[in-house]
């Protein structure tokens, strides 16, 4: 079970939010204010905000020019990850995606069962990192987005989250995972 250690030193990280819709802008967007806001609260740093159409190369477009920045460490992205023939938001990233975050997908469709049933078998959260930079997508109602940040994505880009998190990724100095646990456990055969 993941936890924070009192002691640890937490790390704000530079997150951008985008949201995919035909329909809203930004008074309309529930979800990227969410967002915005969870993402604050918990010390991070809002780099920019956009909103655009659910149209493949847009949003490859703009994810593309994202993580080409070096102060852009994280990326959330809510909207178009549905079954509809306009869904297209996995199709746009996963080809960007150095490697993979598997466990985001099966992890948030595991929390979506509980409220939304069978449901979530047309979720299609997909998450990964490219470029050094962590990409989250998730559907675009507010409590989808809400679920998947405070369930999931605050925990693994806090710093302090032991055993694991994911901001050892894009963190300068940061020590891995695998590096913690050997000098944890190295510490304790003294």
């Amino acid at each position: 079970m993941s936890h924070v250690p009192v002691d640890a030193l937490f790390s704000p990280l530079n997150i951008s939010v985008l949201t995919i819709s035909d329909t809203r802008g930004f008074d309309e967007d529930g979800s990227g204010d969410l967002l915005a806001a969870h993402l604050s609260e918990c010390g991070h740093n809002l780099m920019e905000r956009r909103i655009v159409p659910d149209d493949i190369y847009q949003v490859r477009a703009v994810v593309s020019e994202w993580i080409a920045r070096a102060d852009t460490q994280v990326i959330l992205v809510n909207g178009g990850t549905g079954f509809t023939p306009r869904d297209t938001t996995p199709e746009a990233l996963t080809p960007l995606f150095d490697k993979a975050i598997d466990g985001y997908g099966e992890l948030f469709r595991h929390f979506s069962l509980q409220t939304i049933g069978t449901a979530t078998i047309q979720s299609r959260a997909v998450a990964g990192v490219a470029n050094q930079t962590l990409i989250f997508a998730m559907p675009g109602s507010p409590k989808a987005c809400a679920m998947a940040w405070d369930k999931i994505i605050s925990l693994q880009l806090d710093s302090r989250t032991r055993p694991c998190n994911f901001a050892a990724m894009v963190l300068p100095l940061a020590t891995p995972c695998s590096s913690r646990h050997a000098t944890h456990n190295e510490a304790e055969r003294v």
